[in-house]
């Protein structure tokens, strides 16, 4: 990245902008194409610290890009990460309006709450497994605040990993269960659209729990007891119209509903 230190700022804010007035902007990485993995999140940081000056707080975060097609659109191997901000968590059956965004899609996955610290690096799966304490079905609306969604990856890490909000389940224990096979079905309006598993989840969704400790580590980040980790797409994302009505459904898990609005 070429850009000083202020052109991180001038990014930041305009995102900041956008996501306030619902009007998306070119792509950053249109502005300056050298803007790396190491800029997005430099621009992250920085947006985030706006929208907690507004009195939004970090509850945990989300991975994206955790599934082998993901990586492969990117030309990437390893996730990205972005913050869930409390502002964004709705419960089962919430009604959410579409006017809230600018181009929403959604997705089902597995979301994990932490019942002990992690801290990176070093952190393995077992030890994840042994920090989580319950587990929720959920469903997450995913939005983009760049042009018609022509993002590339230093776009959507800066744009804090393309979040929008979440719909989260009545949580369960999380015990000692394998949730690899853990099997999802996603319907819209009653229509099953798609199917997908734990697995599609970096291998294993507790590896992604494993993959955040150690990646916020190197960055003096430690996970929190309390918070909410949101480990990637079971299928592909769908895009929202008001009126609909979206479901899925976990084996063992339960399901999640989420209705749009206008």
């Amino acid at each position: 990245m070429q850009n000083p230190a202020n052109g991180t700022s001038r990014m930041a804010r305009a995102l900041y902008e956008a996501r306030a007035t619902r009007t998306p902007i070119p792509p950053l990485t249109d502005g300056d194409p050298t803007l790396d993995i190491h800029d997005g999140y430099a621009i992250q940081r920085e947006l985030i610290e706006l929208l907690v000056a507004d009195g939004d707080c970090v509850i945990g975060y989300k991975a994206g890009l955790t599934s082998a097609p993901m990586q492969a659109m990117f030309s990437v191997d390893t996730p990205d990460y972005g913050p869930v901000l409390a502002s964004t968590v709705h419960h089962d059956g919430a009604s959410v309006p579409s006017g809230a965004f600018i181009a929403p899609k959604v997705e089902a996955e597995i979301v994990f709450r932490l019942g002990a610290s992690l801290k990176g690096p070093g952190v393995d799966v077992d030890a994840a497994r042994e920090a989580v304490s319950e587990v929720m079905a959920g469903l997450e609306i995913v939005d983009s605040r760049i042009e018609g969604w022509r993002i590339r990856l230093a776009d959507t890490i800066a744009d804090l990993a393309s979040n929008g909000a979440v719909v989260l389940a009545d949580p369960v224990p999380a015990g000692d269960r394998d949730f690899r096979p853990t099997g999802m079905a996603f319907s819209r309006n009653g229509e099953l659209l798609a199917t997908g598993a734990g697995a599609a989840a970096l291998g294993d969704p507790v590896a992604v729990v494993a993959w955040l400790a150690n990646v916020l580590g190197e960055r003096g980040v430690t996970l929190e007891a309390g918070q909410l980790i949101m480990t990637g797409a079971l299928h592909s994302a769908v895009p929202i119209t008001a009126g609909d009505t979206f479901v899925a459904e976990f084996d063992q898990l339960g399901s999640v509903t989420l209705h749009i609005g206008e």
